[in-house]
């Protein structure tokens, strides 16, 4: 039976709204991430509240644990490399500065890990998603299991990054922040909100902007949940699975061109779960663009390291290229080493298994991996020394 011309009308315009409210799911979830992350550093004194608390770090397993704890209240692995870049032009060993860029890559993957945690209602998406957003911290936390002792015991990150930077310093810079097109498009809004809540207390403003900012994942996962499983049939879904889905060269591509342009690997990973939690893709699928979004995040940074100038220049662009070494050192040998490439996959589907059964596990998860772990190891560690 042919469809009528009013018939086709009505389905191109139900197609095309479902496209608008997607358009606005998709914003509501790189504000609420922005929320959270601005009450995180609201609430920890952003950058000034990482420098002090870099203060602590006297060897290299502390300044890992730093690190994590830094990014996970801050919400921004740039802050906080920004922070040691001065932090290394004032004097900070490299040696201990590189074990801080270990921990940020493991703390800035906390933002996708709590946008999984939108899909709790429905187990099956909730397995998934939660899957594939952890699937990010065992990556990183097998690459640190890996590189941490070598680079102890070697310095390659050290030597290398050193080579590097003083045949590079001279290269013509090139900033990214022109292209920052995600900024502009949620600081204003956020910035209201944070003014609405200024008759607050800071502490608890801070606080109230986080929990909107997670209430406000919740509603965009839901919304785009459902608009999801309309649209991502025929076409649509064959164009994203060409771009992603299609091989790991594709999706580690794909992961590092998308966070170029976003300049934040958490927003672009954060994009992808919904993706798997409603079904278009499986967390195997994502994996491989998750290792591009940890590559594109250290690109920003080196670009914008050579544009620095003075005595932290040199250092300023090795701790960028130590970045860039580490996670590229990561692709190449636990993704191209078979029997270790499933291992991270491996252990967020069984993690995932667990917390569906038991979503108070979830986040326990989260408050322990990224703040009650590195914390009392920080506490203790310290006070120790």
């Amino acid at each position: 039976m042919t469809e009528t011309a009013e018939q086709m009308t009505s389905k191109t315009q139900n197609r095309f709204l479902s496209w608008l409210i997607l358009l606005a799911g998709v914003y509501a979830i790189l504000l609420s991430v922005g929320m959270v992350g601005s009450g995180f550093k609201w609430a920890s004194g952003g950058s000034e509240g990482a420098r002090e608390l870099f203060e602590f770090a006297t060897n290299p397993f502390l300044a890992l644990l730093i690190g994590t704890l830094a990014t996970a209240l801050v919400q921004s692995s740039s802050t906080v490399t920004s922070v040691i870049v001065g932090l290394v032009a004032g004097g900070l060993p490299i040696s201990i500065a590189i074990p801080m860029i270990m921990g940020a890559n493991i703390g800035t993957t906390i933002t996708n890990t709590l946008v999984s945690l939108g899909h709790v209602r429905k187990k099956s998406e909730f397995r998934r998603a939660f899957a594939a957003a952890t699937v990010h911290d065992f990556f990183n936390l097998m690459c640190v299991a890996i590189f941490l002792p070598l680079e102890i015991m070697f310095g390659w990150l050290e030597k290398a990054s050193s080579w590097l930077s003083t045949h590079l310093i001279n290269a013509d810079s090139m900033s990214m922040k022109g292209l920052n097109f995600i900024k502009p498009i949620t600081k204003p809004v956020i910035g209201e909100v944070k003014s609405w809540l200024g008759v607050m207390p800071e502490k608890f403003a801070a606080i109230a902007l986080i929990a909107i900012g997670v209430i406000l994942i919740f509603i965009s996962i839901t919304v785009i949940g459902r608009v999801l499983k309309g649209l991502m049939v025929g076409r649509a879904k064959a164009i994203l699975h060409g771009a992603i889905g299609r091989g790991p060269v594709s999706g580690i591509a794909s992961g590092a061109v998308v966070t170029v342009l976003v300049q934040s690997s958490s927003t672009t990973t954060s994009l992808m779960i919904p993706l798997v939690g409603s079904g278009v893709f499986k967390p195997k699928d994502i994996y491989p663009f998750t290792l591009g979004a940890n590559v594109g995040t250290t690109i920003t940074a080196l670009l914008a390291s050579t544009a620095l100038s003075g005595p932290g220049a040199v250092v300023g662009l090795q701790i960028a290229i130590v970045h860039l070494l580490y996670n590229l050192s990561g692709v190449l040998l636990i993704y191209g080493t078979p029997f270790l490439r499933n291992i991270p996959l491996q252990a967020a589907e069984r993690l995932a298994e667990v917390a569906t059964q038991r979503h108070s596990l979830a986040a326990l998860y989260v408050l322990s991996v990224f703040f009650l772990i590195p914390g009392l190891c920080v506490f203790i560690m310290s006070s120790w020394g």
